[in-house]
């Protein structure tokens, strides 16, 4: 695996603990209930074995939400102490997602996530990145250690849907999560210098996913 260059982290401990807290399947933000659309995807053949799962999420975090929410995580981490442009970071970061589903996915967790925080002093009620980025803000965890944990965190999440929807056994699906190493630290480091102006995507046949999941017949997932 390569070195990405620029990013050191440098966390005390205790923070440490925080995050991998925060970040853990055992947090209660419902996560393991959502599948960002891949359950449609697997019912429509898009998805079928370990190395289509590994190339569907390979798009989505590079050219889809998840490069969104690493932006979105960071601008929310540097406005932590200012209300008002933390509530126009939540309000454009409800108002890109590309479906119903999508929009109540993060918005959903990110208030679990607030409420659940509450040891920790709590954070804003937010789309997911944005609750998280001002709660590390606010505990000194720096911005590359939050967008790396989130971004696996996020990647860990749908391997984990993928492993019982295609489905896969578990070490195809750790193979899927080693695979998406590189790719999560290069999108961490190539967030660092953009801001809102940056969002977008073009992962097209993923938001197509997330649209037709809200009619699909079957559903085992809630996005």
């Amino acid at each position: 695996m390569g070195i990405i260059p620029g990013i050191i982290m440098i966390i005390d401990p205790s923070a440490f603990l925080h995050l991998l807290t925060w970040l853990s399947p055992a947090f209660p933000t419902g996560a393991f209930a959502y599948s960002h659309g891949l359950e449609w995807a697997v019912g429509a053949g898009d998805v079928t074995d370990g190395e289509s799962l590994r190339a569907w999420l390979a798009d989505l975090l590079h050219h889809g939400s998840g490069r969104n929410d690493a932006i979105l995580l960071r601008t929310a981490h540097r406005a932590s102490a200012n209300p008002m442009r933390l509530e126009e970071i939540a309000a454009i970061g409800a108002a890109i997602a590309p479906a119903a589903e999508r929009r109540a996915e993060t918005l959903t967790q990110g208030a679990a996530f607030a409420k659940a925080a509450a040891p920790w002093g709590g954070s804003v009620a937010a789309p997911l990145p944005v609750a998280l980025g001002v709660l590390a803000a606010r505990h000194g965890i720096g911005e590359d250690a939050a967008v790396i944990g989130y971004l696996h965190a996020f990647a860990a999440n749908l391997v984990s849907a993928g492993v019982r929807l295609i489905p896969l056994g578990q070490s195809a699906g750790l193979a899927v999560l080693a695979a998406l190493e590189q790719g999560l630290l290069e999108i961490a480091f190539e967030s660092r210098g953009q801001d809102l102006d940056d969002l977008g995507g073009v992962c097209f046949r993923a938001d197509i996913a997330a649209m037709r999941h809200e009619t699909q017949y079957t559903r085992l997932f809630r996005s």
